[in-house]
This record gives C-alpha cells, structure tokens and sequence, in this order.
C-alpha cells in the first residue's frame, strides 16, 4: 500500500485507537483498547497514564503491523486532561485528572473573585496546580514535565527524544497560554498565579507540520499532526471555510463554526455562551473557530436504557420513536447535568413536560431524541448570533447519535437547515491524519480536504414542521428547568 498513508492515534475520553488512513481517506488496521477513567470519589476523575502510553504504543504497533509504512503520524485526543511527569525518569508523579474532573471548582471560584481570572475547573491550570500541591512538594520543579494527553503520547513516542510538545489547539483550552493576539505563548501571569514554572510547559508547535520522529514505533515515522479531539472533528468534517459547521453528538454534544483566520477580541467565553478557540495551525498561522457546549447528549439516550429501562440498546430509539409521528407535546429538557451554552446554569436539571393520561414509551423517547436536537439548535443560534457576518448553511453531524434517523431529522427540522451525515462515526481519525498528511504532501491543500467530504446522509428539514412554534415551546420548557439547584447555578467561572 501507498507510503504515503497516515498512523492516526486516538485517545478519547473511555477508549483510545489507532489506524491507518489512505490517501483516499479510507480507514485500515483500526485496532481499539477500552480505558475508561476511574471516580475514586464523586467529582473526580482520573486516569493511569503509564497504562495510557503503554496501551497507544500496542495499538499503534499493531495498526503499523497489519497496514505497513506510513509517511506521518497524527495524534488527537481528549483536551486539557493533565499530566505532571519527572522529565528524567519520563514517570507520572500523580494520576492523571480527567478533563471532567471537579475537585478544582473551589480554586476556580478563587480565581475569578481574588485575581480576576476565568478558569474553568475543565481547563488544565488548577488540575496542574493540584498536582503539584499534591504530588511534588519535595520535589525540584524545573525536573517535572506539565502536559495534556498530546504531550504525553509526543513524550513517550519520541523515546529518548524526550520531545516536550504540544499544539495550539490544545494549548488554547489549558487556561495557561496567550494564543489570541501577537504571538502564541504560556501566560506568565496565570502561571505565576498557579505556582507553576513555564519552564515545566511543552514547547508550542503547529497543529500541522514534522515535529519529531516516533523512534519507539516500527520505522520511526514522524510525528506530523496534534490537534484537540474536537478541532481534529472538524478538519475531519471539511469544515475548512468561514462559515462552516459540526456538531459531535457523543456523551454530550459540541458545536463547532470555523471563523477563519481572525483572532478573536478575548479569550473568554462570551455573552452568547461560546468560547474562541484555536481551530488549527499551519506555518506558524492560527485558524479559529467558535465553540458551544450541551452537557447532556447521548447521555440522556444512556439514561432511557440504563436508569429507566425504557429500551434495551441505543440503536433501538429510533425504531420505538418511529412508531409515533410527534410527541403529542411532550418536551424533554436535557439538562441532566445542568445548561452549558448559552445559560451556563450548572443548577439547571432535566424536565419532562406536557405529559398526559394518553402518553406512551415511544412519546418519551421521541422527546428525548427532539430535546437532545433542540439543545443542538440552541448551539447553532449562539454561535451565530456570536458571528453574524457567518452563514452557516448546513450543519455536519457524528458521533454515535449520528446513526439515528429519527434524531438526524429532528436537528435537521429544529435548526432549519440541511444537516449531512460523517462517512465515519468518529471523524476525529480524518481530521487527525488530514493535519498530518497536509505536512507530508499526501494531501496538498485545503481544497483537497474540502473535496474529500462525502456524506452519507444529507437530511433536509420537513416543510410541515413549524420551527417558530416548536421553538417557541421548547424556550418555554428550557425556562422550566433553569436554576432548579440555586447554589449551583450562582456558580460562574
């Protein structure tokens, strides 16, 4: 096979994979190793990362085996997971935190009262600092490395390389880095504030181009692409030009608009509930784009199947939910774990509304299915409402939601526009070896990546369904559900 073709690694939030991409984006050798995060206690999250990078180096091993050489290697992962590492013995001094760990929501909250700060408890600032309170109070801190799950995987790949990298679209979600005016770097200031020496930080690279070979992998091929998991969704979705849209409806759902090449005014979220992120970088140029969140997606499907009994399997929604033509006004607010854009109401909580005597199992899942479809409408109207020069004419969907019909044609109708299918369920692997293959030639450009987009679906909105009033109603029931916990929903980071 061509040698021209790229290893992708993927480490995603309970599993990692490696494969092989073609240049005419087909998939081989996918090989796949379950590793989900441990809670010791409630709110925290963590991980064994000697078990992580042990178990990429055999997936990838293994896809390089079945697949042959490879021209480059991509890398997407999981964002703002935290690593602290001893840089001489390459050892985790502490456990890995998950990027949905909680236990720094109170040294978040200090941020922003004493010093003016917004740091999210999902960034990787306060987790770094708390491994370093935690774990290295005897230690010289100029020996430990600090790092996310990029980091990591360049570190052990690069054997005695000992390569200490990371790319801007990671670097821009850690709550540490200056990535939006002049040139890219760890801020001192935030840095000095979480007691953390920029010279533990990895070396900013591009998202796109060689940064080191991977000598611990057969034939040593280079290191050519990093990118963050939902950045790497959307150069695998082709979303390459101003205007363009995904949306990866996975355990929750994330919307992401490519802007284009201008910075933004400020790194913090904004008043419509998105975040500025760095979408890639190429040549030393930064790419942008605009971020929204929903905090329940799939999960809300897992809830039907696990907590309520109501189905046996995901894939069986859509056919309970086919059985019914509408809810009969029943309207599931998804806000299982609270709002995220544009509300940001942590004490928000789920809702069931308009049931009656005459409501069945299929009404429920419908709804279910519709609500996760308006929180996906929600997303787009603030990202838009965000960038009102954009026109954002259809939105490109995966994820594991994005195999059900029903579901696909409720976004479709919910947010007016033509909603097109992934070839793949997971378009993270695309985008990772896009980036990579972009730096090696095996794609020349951006227009090849534009050209290779080939949907399996492309769903249209139905003329009978009646958008301003379903919407109308569904900002009714989303006004139902805000601040039922009010602590919580007082919480602004």
């Amino acid at each position: 096979m061509s040698d021209s073709s790229i290893l992708v690694i993927d480490v995603g939030t309970s599993g990692l994979r490696a494969a092989v991409v073609r240049p005419d984006t087909t998939i081989d050798a996918l090989h796949y190793r379950s590793f989900p995060p441990t809670t010791p206690f409630a709110g925290l999250v963590e991980f064994d990362a000697t078990e992580m990078a042990r178990l990429v180096i055999e997936v990838a091993q293994l896809a390089l085996r079945d697949a042959g050489p490879v021209a480059g290697v991509g890398i997407t992962n999981q964002r703002a997971s935290t690593i602290v590492w001893d840089r001489h013995s390459g050892q985790p001094i502490g456990p890995g935190i998950g990027w949905q760990d909680l236990r720094t929501v109170g040294e978040c909250i200090m941020a922003k009262h004493e010093h003016g700060l917004s740091l999210a408890p999902n960034q990787s600032a306060t987790k770094a600092r708390w491994l370093l309170e935690n774990h290295a109070s005897d230690r010289n801190l100029d020996d430990l490395c600090v790092g996310t799950i990029d980091s990591w995987i360049v570190w052990n790949l690069s054997g005695d390389q000992r390569l200490h990298v990371t790319d801007h679209s990671n670097a821009g979600v850690t709550g540490l880095a200056t990535v939006h005016h002049g040139p890219a770097r760890w801020n001192e200031r935030v840095c000095d504030l979480m007691k953390l020496p920029v010279s533990c930080l990895p070396t900013m690279v591009d998202s796109s181009g060689p940064v080191g070979h991977a000598t611990v992998l057969e034939g040593s091929p280079l290191i050519t692409g990093l990118a963050g998991d939902q950045q790497a969704s959307l150069m695998g979705q082709s979303c390459v030009r101003p205007g363009m849209a995904k949306c990866t409806f996975g355990t929750g759902g994330m919307f992401d608009l490519f802007t284009g090449h201008e910075p933004p005014a400020a790194p913090e979220r904004t008043d419509h509930g998105t975040f500025p992120i760095v979408a890639w970088s190429r040549g030393g140029e930064l790419s942008w784009g605009s971020e929204a969140i929903m905090l329940s997606a799939g999960s809300a499907v897992e809830w039907l199947q696990t907590d309520m009994g109501l189905v046996q399997n995901p894939a069986e929604t859509h056919d309970i939910a086919s059985t019914c033509e509408s809810t009969d006004g029943v309207y599931f607010v998804p806000a299982l774990l609270g709002l995220a854009t544009p509300s940001w109401d942590y004490g928000a909580r789920g809702g069931l509304f308009g049931v009656t005597r005459g409501t069945t199992r299929a009404h429920v899942v419908r709804a279910v299915l519709e609500g996760v479809a308006h929180r996906g409408a929600d997303l787009l109207e603030a990202a838009t409402a965000e960038h009102p020069e954009l026109t954002v004419d259809e939105v490109r969907v995966d994820g594991g939601m994005s195999r059900n019909p029903t579901f696909v044609q409720a976004l479709a109708d919910a947010t007016g526009r033509p909603v097109s299918v992934s070839p793949v369920t997971e378009a993270t692997t695309l985008g990772a070896a896009y980036l990579a293959g972009l730096a090696v030639g095996t794609w020349s450009g951006l227009d090849d990546i534009d050209r290779a987009w080939r949907p399996v679906a492309s769903i249209e909105p139905r003329p009978a369904f009646d958008r301003p009033a379903e919407r109308a109603r569904w900002a009714e029931a989303v006004t139902r559900v805000a601040g039922w916990i009010p602590d919580l929903s007082s919480l602004d980071f």
